[in-house]
């Protein structure tokens, strides 16, 4: 099943669209990229957090239009499926899941000679 009902907008200006999207199905439809709606219904932040990780080390600067979109576009399809194939549990992209399995520090050790 395909979550995408629209067909996806003109590469022009890909980035400006992307900045002025409000969920991650406008993500999804403006790159044209299929997806399962229970997959985003469950992983929406977390895809798009991936996404930007990914994102993060390209340098779009100088590149046309058609490039930037077809890039973003392999990059969606990646995060995506990070999460099609695990839950947002085990790839833990926020900090609050990442500190969740940290091991906790245990009780300091003090001797009971240096309490007399």
């Amino acid at each position: 099943m395909s979550g995408v009902d629209r067909p996806p907008l003109k590469p022009a200006g890909i980035l400006a669209q992307l900045n002025a999207a409000s969920s991650a199905e406008d993500f999804f439809g403006l790159l044209g990229v299929d997806y399962d709606p229970k997959v985003v219904q469950v992983s929406r932040l977390h895809i798009l957090r991936r996404m930007g990780q990914y994102l993060v080390s390209e340098d779009f600067s100088g590149r046309p239009d058609t490039w930037v979109a077809e890039r973003c576009k392999a990059v969606l399809e990646q995060a995506y499926a990070d999460f099609v194939a695990s839950s947002p549990i085990d790839q833990r992209v926020f900090k609050v899941l990442k500190d969740a399995v940290k091991p906790q520090p245990g009780p300091a050790f003090v001797p009971l000679s240096t309490l007399k």
